[in-house]
């Protein structure tokens, strides 16, 4: 079976102890990123499957129209970067694991990364340090401080309980269901998302992204944070109003934030508006790029191809591009 990997940028997947679920197919891995779709079209024209690394490429309809060879898509994870009626149209299947039992440690560890460096202002400590100045900026204690967590799934409740541990009240915001777990976790749910806001020195968002969540937190919902407070984000950059964040960090309201996510990936315009601003420390999406969860991931987006070689797909997406063409 011919297997195109794109996105692997540090050309990692092939050290990978999971890629041996691949022993026996013809398998290519591309370290670039492209977009262009007369380059994909090319690159891809014989590949039966497709793995995606979360969303780094957009696969639409005049893309997958130019792959004739391609039957299924495997990846992990949401797919608002895919047309699934073209997919289904085409009779290509898209497999997508959400792996519902178990969260992203290495995202989770990240965000309490990015808040502790914040808090701190680690990097500019160390870019003075290295430049020979000497303590240039008094940073803030975390215990005693009030975390809010937007969004109480999976990984919001991971970096809720390290609040805990180091001394935060936590307070949490969402839908109904998740103020009630969070109640019951032992945490304060907020009245409303306005005193949300309002209340908490650290914001940290944590939601897939979906229509009901696009654009969730609104350029008015950050004029309602403290001067003082940050804005965490290491779940998706649509989930904040487009251009809002850059323009409350120059108003002064948030503070301060932390973000690893972005509206346009990968991001190489140093002059984007977040990377640029003194009071954003910001990364380049590594939130889950581990080696643990990459052996996690994979192994789950290789098991989907196996499975579908073998005539048994599972976690299909759109189940009716089955009957349009089976395996093989």
């Amino acid at each position: 079976m011919k297997i195109s990997i794109l996105d692997d940028y540090l050309d990692t997947l092939g050290t990978l102890q999971c890629f041996g679920k691949l022993h026996g197919h013809d398998v290519t891995i591309w370290n670039d990123h492209v977009q262009d779709d007369e380059i994909l079209a090319q690159r891809l024209q014989q590949a039966e499957a497709l793995v995606l690394i979360r969303e780094r490429t957009r696969i639409g309809a005049s893309l997958l129209a130019r792959l004739p060879s391609l039957r299924l898509i495997s990846q992990r994870g949401g797919y608002p970067h895919i047309d699934v009626e073209a997919c289904t149209r085409q009779g290509v299947v898209l497999s997508s694991s959400l792996q519902a039992d178990a969260p992203s440690w290495a995202t989770a560890e990240l965000t309490w990364a990015l808040i502790l460096a914040s808090m701190r202002q680690l990097p500019q400590q160390v870019s003075a340090l290295q430049r020979g100045a000497w303590q240039v900026a008094i940073g803030r204690t975390l215990r005693g401080q009030t975390l809010g967590i937007f969004g109480y799934g999976r990984i919001g409740r991971v970096v809720a309980s390290y609040g805990r541990a180091f001394g935060l009240k936590v307070l949490v915001w969402g839908r109904p269901r998740a103020l009630a777990e969070a109640a019951a976790d032992g945490h304060e749910a907020a009245p409303t998302k306005s005193a949300f806001f309002e209340t908490a020195d650290i914001v940290s968002l944590h939601m897939r992204l979906v229509a009901a969540t696009r654009g969730i937190v609104a350029a008015e919902d950050l004029a309602l944070m403290k001067p003082t407070a940050l804005l965490v984000n290491t779940s998706r950059a649509e989930l904040i109003q487009a251009g809002a964040l850059a323009a409350a960090l120059r108003l002064g309201r948030p503070g301060r934030a932390a973000v690893d996510v972005y509206e346009h990936e990968p991001l190489v315009d140093v002059r984007d508006a977040l990377p640029e601003l003194p009071n954003a420390v910001c990364t380049p999406h590594i939130g889950y790029v581990t080696r643990e969860d990459f052996e996690l991931q994979f192994a789950l987006i290789f098991d989907q191809i196996t499975a579908w070689a073998a005539g048994v797909p599972i976690n299909v997406v759109n189940p009716a591009a089955l009957e349009r063409r089976g395996p093989a």
